[in-house]
């Protein structure tokens, strides 16, 4: 069994912006209830239960604080989604981690995310090791596969599927999407768990400008796709955690700590 763990459920921005005095980021501010640090997903369970065991999903800069949540000192595996600065803005600070424990950390990412990663930072080969995730990889009992997906005006990003080789459970976990091909959605199908980015309920912007997937499209994906549940993830301050949004029954926000078995 595996367990996910939402350490961080923001966009590329967090919630609250500094900038911002809108009713979400002074309550983030306030209570805390809508604070939300840049993305990450910590997973326990794929090859057994030991702390060393932890593998995280992207290292954005609010890496450290997400790693004194999870009352964990180093991390060994670290998948990585893209090269945007919200997803790896840690691996230095994990890098120098790396240095001060005497250890190597383990970077798992297709190829193109790797070149990109190592063209800014090419110091992070003294401490990490990278290891192209082009074709299907074990983790333990898990098959994780990568994808690449449309990331509208920012590019691309990847998209990865965990499949039990036992059990055939299966998850994905894509942060950064839109306007995803069906040869794109293919992986989608038949999942116990979508974890998708939506930043808005309802973005109001033209299309040709935006980047990510917002609440109303999500579900759209969720009648097409069909996963058993959907939770959403990298919000922005549009989204209010006090709202009810009347979201169908399958798809919920996350919520930083939250925990989910699989």
């Amino acid at each position: 069994m595996a367990i996910l763990t939402f350490r961080g459920t923001g966009d590329s921005m967090g919630v609250p912006r500094v900038y911002c005095p809108c009713a979400v980021c002074e309550e983030a501010r306030a209570v805390g209830g809508n604070r939300r640090l840049r993305s990450l997903l910590q997973i326990d369970g794929l090859d057994g239960t030991e702390e060393e065991n932890t593998i995280l999903i992207d290292c954005g800069p609010d890496w450290g604080r997400q790693m004194e949540a999870a009352g964990l000192r180093q991390t060994k595996r670290i998948l990585i989604t893209h090269a945007h600065f919200d997803h790896i803005g840690g691996l230095v600070e994990w890098a120098d981690a790396c240095r001060w424990t005497e250890s190597r950390g383990q970077a798992y990412a297709p190829s193109e995310v790797i070149a990109e990663v190592l063209g800014r930072f090419p110091w992070l080969k003294g401490q990490i090791d990278f290891h192209e995730l082009d074709a299907p990889r074990m983790f333990g009992d898990w098959e994780v596969s990568s994808w690449r997906v449309h990331h509208g005006k920012n590019g691309y990003a990847y998209a990865f599927r965990f499949e039990h080789k036992t059990t055939g459970r299966a998850f994905a976990y894509c942060s950064d999407s839109i306007g995803l091909t069906a040869e794109q959605k293919r992986p989608f199908e038949d999942l116990d768990l979508f974890i998708l980015g939506t930043s808005f309920y309802h973005e109001p912007y033209p299309y040709e400008t935006r980047s990510v997937y917002d609440v109303t499209e999500a579900m759209e994906l969720l009648n097409e796709l069909r996963p058993g549940r959907m939770i959403l993830t990298h919000l922005s301050h549009d989204i209010d955690l006090r709202k009810d949004y009347e979201l169908p029954q399958q798809m919920q926000f996350a919520r930083t700590g939250m925990k989910v078995e699989i």
